[in-house]
């Protein structure tokens, strides 16, 4: 690893390494496979999500980026299964800060959380080029390199630690990497409140050039969780 590595390595307790199915994906940004066909897609920052995985399994070409991925496979499917029994722990306090539609209980969502994990970590051996080590804001792709990008349960949802520059820039940086369009899930942050500054943030876009709207999308688990934003070049 070089010293840039290194010093960009975030420690592997502080990250929490869990993610959501295929199918979870396609819901929460509105997504068919038709829309899929032929498109370069990058998910990012990507977790323990499977879309990756499963996505090229069905003979898409979708690349994962994460500063999580900066980690050995086998601390991270490690870290995967402590964060994933410890998120099941609290859920039992705040099961009503959640939609309970898409998941039964709690074992249900356990299923499928485990299920994103292994799918992740065995493509990652399988192909672990695929997984690309990143430290947003920056990101080491060429200019419009991807049609498609996809962010979920990153921006906006840790509204609390994360400034808006950091927002602006990032989405910014996505954008530069993006031929077509970047979709970010969900709106809200932690509590379940829209993103305070989401609308200064949709006037610099517009501003910028770009077309933006705020779509409803056929998914919500997290309370007021239901939205994405939709940035088009």
């Amino acid at each position: 690893m070089s010293r840039v590595e290194q010093s960009e390595k975030l420690a592997l307790e502080r990250i929490i390494f869990i993610g959501r199915t295929f199918e979870e994906y396609m819901r929460m940004f509105s997504l068919s496979k038709e829309e899929l066909k032929g498109k370069k897609i990058l998910d990012c920052p990507a977790g323990a999500c499977s879309f990756t995985a499963v996505g090229n399994h069905l003979g898409f070409n979708v690349t994962a980026c994460d500063i999580a991925y900066y980690h050995s496979r086998e601390d991270l499917k490690k870290k995967g299964l402590q964060d994933i029994e410890h998120a099941m722990e609290h859920m039992e306090q705040v099961k009503s800060h959640y939609v309970w539609d898409c998941f039964q209980n709690i074992d249900t969502l356990r299923k499928h959380r485990l299920r994103a994990l292994n799918e992740c970590t065995d493509d990652m051996k399988e192909a672990n080029e695929r997984y690309v080590p990143v430290t947003l804001p920056f990101l080491p792709f060429k200019d419009a390199e991807f049609d498609i990008l996809l962010s979920a349960h990153f921006l906006f949802t840790y509204a609390d630690r994360l400034n808006f520059d950091f927002h602006k820039n990032t989405v910014t940086e996505l954008l530069r990497v993006t031929k077509e369009e970047v979709r970010i899930f969900p709106l809200v942050d932690l509590e379940g409140n829209r993103y305070e500054h989401l609308d200064k943030l949709i006037t610099d876009l517009t501003q910028m050039g770009f077309v933006v709207e705020e779509r409803k999308v056929p998914y919500e688990f997290q309370v007021n969780a239901n939205s994405m934003l939709m940035i088009k070049k």
